[in-house]
């Protein structure tokens, strides 16, 4: 068995950035990172692209800082036009090679589709998506159809200890002290 046969595909697939121009004409790329420290995008390995439907791994040759932006060398890729092919795809890696994460951390990937509750038991709805605001992360909650209050969707700050109260990924739910009128 090769060692390729394992890199075909993601099992659970996350983005952790994209693909940017190519630089130079032979065959860099800039590279866009979503992890908090932009260099930490090259710990997750293997790196996959999707391109037509396909999913396509990606081996680097090399990678450096230049100016503001990070390039990338990918292996096999030696000039502009093969760079450019690669322009915009997005960077994947598989989830469960993310390390595990200290008690009170979560991945947002894990907190997506959690059902959040008030501390009074009022349902507030579901996590749908998660946003950074640069002070603290918020969780945008897709309300029930009927919900009370007429809200369609919450945006709900993520603050440990003082908005939420409780996180329990296992039933996928999340406790927080919030008035569900807002």
């Amino acid at each position: 068995m090769s060692k390729q046969s394992g890199l075909k595909h993601p099992v659970e697939p996350i983005v952790l950035g994209k693909l940017g121009s190519a630089y130079g004409i032979r065959g860099w790329l800039r590279v866009f990172s979503s992890t908090e420290n932009a260099e930490d995008i090259f710990e997750y390995q293997p790196w996959f692209i999707q391109r037509s439907g396909q999913w396509q791994h990606i081996e680097l040759e090399t990678w450096k800082h230049h100016n503001q932006d990070i390039i990338v060398k990918i292996k096999g890729i030696d000039d502009r036009d093969a760079a450019n092919l690669f322009t915009n795809c997005e960077i994947v890696v598989d989830s469960n090679k993310l390390p595990e994460l200290e008690g009170g951390d979560y991945y947002w990937k894990d907190l997506i589709g959690c059902q959040v509750m008030s501390t009074a038991g009022y349902n507030l709805g579901i996590v749908d998506d998660m946003m950074e605001t640069g002070s603290n992360d918020v969780m945008v909650i897709k309300a029930n159809l009927k919900d009370a209050f007429g809200i369609k969707e919450r945006l709900v700050p993520f603050l440990d200890g003082q908005v939420i109260k409780k996180v329990d990924l296992a039933t996928k739910t999340i406790e927080v002290d919030w008035d569900p009128g807002f």
